[in-house]
């Protein structure tokens, strides 16, 4: 399991585009799949979901299920500046942050103190957001929001809504962050909260209302350059021409049709509702499609662990995605990952959504392929090869 540090260093490609460079370091879930305990915390996980079913009942897919990487990136919020690193998720749309009621889970965190910022507008609307992994609760204020660390080049967004926790479920505890800083859709918020990305593009803050996302090659060195988040622009540095652009079928997540998937002598047609998701490292699908082409590629699946494992000197050829009327072809070098010790795993996993949401996820095999462009203005998203190195 890797996790992506976006670093606070904004390079402005023009007054109005903000570039984010990002690393990436070994999470707590490689650490578990290599020393052989991670079977035993799926156990654990699995022992106390049942002790909040009402929780588990109200999610509306598991988007967030798989978490390998995550995108963490340096914002503060306030006048004048408090200091947050949060995960960046197209697959949420809620900006929140521990606040100073926050005890339980939230001693090794960041807590945004309202008092001590003079811009700060009260509102008091008490939220509730429920992952997957775990939830969150509080009240929502408004401040200005700035991506970037304190003394970076920052994008400022005045007049933004987000939330201050006063309640963490454990799942956050050991997590490197502070909070979530949500990238899709205002229809996909909690309370129907505007994100700050959605808020930028309404007050005119960017070039173009579209984020651009490339991740390169990481491997085997650890907390390393791992790519580029660019904001308002499409980035032709380290992404070649655009493919292709399909447009989305939701705009909620970053959702749309793919027409089929292929992997050596396995192939199926059935269209699919897919997104693309930063908080996903793996790709996910109905488990029978999986099985599928993880046969093909010669993975064997650990139920107890559930991964597939594989020889890490495998060439399976290229996990063929069908996207419009083009064909997106991912190297074995993108979905074969090393977790240590000479083992390797097939970066695919089993994602059941029983017909609720999208079908797939797209995550960190197909965006380190093919940069995304998340064009937010014309509803669409497009891809382009990446130039990794």
């Amino acid at each position: 399991m890797k996790v992506f540090i976006l670093l606070a260093i904004f390079g402005l490609a023009s007054a109005l585009v903000h570039q984010h460079k990002i690393q990436w370091r070994e999470s707590r879930k490689m650490e578990l799949l290599r020393s052989g305990e991670y079977a035993a915390y799926v156990e654990y996980q699995e022992k106390i979901r049942p002790s909040s079913p009402k929780m588990l009942a109200s999610l509306p897919q598991k988007v967030n299920d798989f978490g390998d990487y995550e995108y963490l990136g340096n914002i503060t919020i306030g006048t004048p500046d408090q200091s947050f690193i949060v995960v960046l998720d197209t697959g949420s749309a809620n900006l929140w942050i521990p606040g100073p009621t926050c005890t339980t889970n939230c001693n090794k965190k960041s807590k945004f103190d309202s008092t001590k910022s003079s811009t700060f507008v009260k509102n008091g609307q008490s939220w509730v957001i429920r992952y997957e992994s775990g939830d969150a609760a509080g009240i929502l204020g408004e401040d200005t929001v700035r991506f970037g660390a304190k003394g970076e080049s920052q994008l400022a967004i005045p007049s933004t809504t987000f939330g201050i926790a006063s309640k963490i479920s454990a799942d956050f505890k050991q997590d490197a962050t502070d909070g979530i800083l949500g990238l899709a859709f205002t229809s996909l918020a909690v309370d129907g909260v505007v994100p700050p990305l959605i808020n930028a593009i309404n007050q005119g803050i960017l070039d173009q209302p579209l984020f651009t996302v490339f991740l390169e090659h990481r491997g085997a060195l650890n907390n390393v350059g791992g790519g580029v988040f660019t904001y308002g622009a499409i980035d032709n540095t380290n992404c070649g021409p655009v493919v292709g652009y399909q447009p989305l079928s939701s705009a909620t997540y970053y959702q749309f049709k793919a027409a089929g998937f292929k992997l050596g002598s396995y192939s199926s047609s059935k269209a699919a509702e897919v997104i693309s998701d930063t908080g996903t490292s793996f790709l996910g699908g109905p488990t029978s499609v999986v099985d599928g082409l993880a046969k093909a590629a010669g993975a064997k699946y650990v139920a107890l662990e559930g991964v597939y494992t594989i020889n890490c000197n495998a060439q399976p050829g290229t996990l063929d995605i069908t996207i419009g009327s083009n064909v997106y072809s991912i190297q074995p070098v993108n979905y074969i990952v090393s977790i240590g010790n000479g083992k390797c795993v097939f970066a695919v996993f089993r994602f059941d959504s029983g017909g609720f949401g999208p079908a797939w996820i797209l995550g960190d095999p197909f965006i380190r392929q093919f940069c995304n462009i998340y064009d937010i203005g014309g509803k669409r998203m497009g891809f382009a090869p990446s130039l990794q190195k």
